[in-house]
């Protein structure tokens, strides 16, 4: 059962309701508003490159009457900045030649991951735990049989540890909403002449998103590592549904959240049982394991 609090805000399959225009003279209006406010909010760097649902679904929150247009305009930055540039360092945006840890190092999802990558992806690509390995083992415990697809939803930076796949055969699709960070990652992946590629795409395309995963070859692992607040924040319940309709086209799903706050070694005293419950009640679970403050929850669908 989902226990977090009731929210106030409207989904994004609510954006008119409540809301009457007088004629179609006066509806044409306040959409002709709407794309310029839009516009405007995305005349910044950090916003210029971010899919146009995303935006919208976040002005929304604030398309109303009790806010000015300076406001909305605002707001939806701010929201914005919560759900993808806080995580990332600004030198992150204009930047190509670094090497791969500077840029993970300035990203604070992979930043935190970073000295945990060997052992992270040995198990979850693996199959098999990794206790009582050493790190020579964890590096020979491989996949050996045939190309894995790796689709990273949400990936931010995490394309620049493809070098922590070792000797495994990885096709690599990262899916980003950020375009500078799709923009970097591929310019990564050419310049080492690695055969992945990042997509710029948002998650609430859920129609492009199945697509692109149905194009990779067999077996394919999805990879959420801590995308589900950010998609809360847009729409409640939207991982949900983004899990159902994901999980029956790839044979693992691994999902991360935050167990620390971010910098923070204090824990966070909301566990998000609403979407472990889900998890438990609708898949089946293959493996839970922490690293470095983030739990990763490895499933499938029963």
């Amino acid at each position: 059962m989902d226990k977090r609090p009731k929210s106030k805000i409207l989904d994004s399959s609510s954006k008119t309701k409540g809301r009457a225009f007088n004629s179609p003279a006066e509806a044409s209006s306040n959409e002709s508003q709407t794309k310029g406010l839009i516009k405007k909010i995305t005349q910044k760097k950090e916003f210029s490159q971010l899919p146009k649902k995303d935006v919208e679904l976040a002005f929304e929150k604030f398309d109303k009457d009790k806010y000015l247009d300076e406001e909305k305009v605002k707001l939806t930055r701010d929201l914005l900045r919560k759900v993808y540039s806080s995580f990332t360092s600004q030198k992150l945006l204009g930047i190509k030649d670094r090497d791969v840890k500077w840029v993970l190092n300035k990203h604070k999802s992979t930043k935190e991951r970073l000295p945990y990558y060997d052992e992270v992806y040995a198990r979850i690509l693996n199959g098999l735990g990794t206790q009582g390995c050493t790190p020579k083992n964890i590096q020979e415990n491989i996949f050996t049989k045939g190309k894995i697809s790796v689709i990273d939803l949400g990936a931010g930076v995490n394309g620049f540890s493809y070098e922590y796949f070792k000797s495994r055969k990885i096709n690599y699709v990262g899916v980003e909403a950020v375009g500078q960070l799709v923009e970097l990652m591929n310019y990564f992946f050419k310049s080492k002449k690695i055969k992945a590629r990042a997509f710029h795409l948002s998650l609430f395309e859920i129609d492009k998103v199945k697509e692109l995963i149905k194009k990779q070859k067999k077996p394919r692992v999805v990879f959420l590592f801590k995308v589900i607040d950010s998609l809360e924040v847009l729409e409640r319940n939207y991982s949900k549904k983004l899990l159902e309709e994901i999980a029956p086209l790839v044979d693992k799903v691994v999902l991360s959240f935050a167990t620390h706050s971010l910098g923070k070694r204090a824990k966070f005293k909301v566990k998000r049982n609403w979407i472990i419950d889900f998890i438990k009640d609708n898949f089946f679970i293959l493996d839970e394991f922490e690293l470095g403050g983030e739990k990763y929850v490895v499933f499938q669908k029963k």
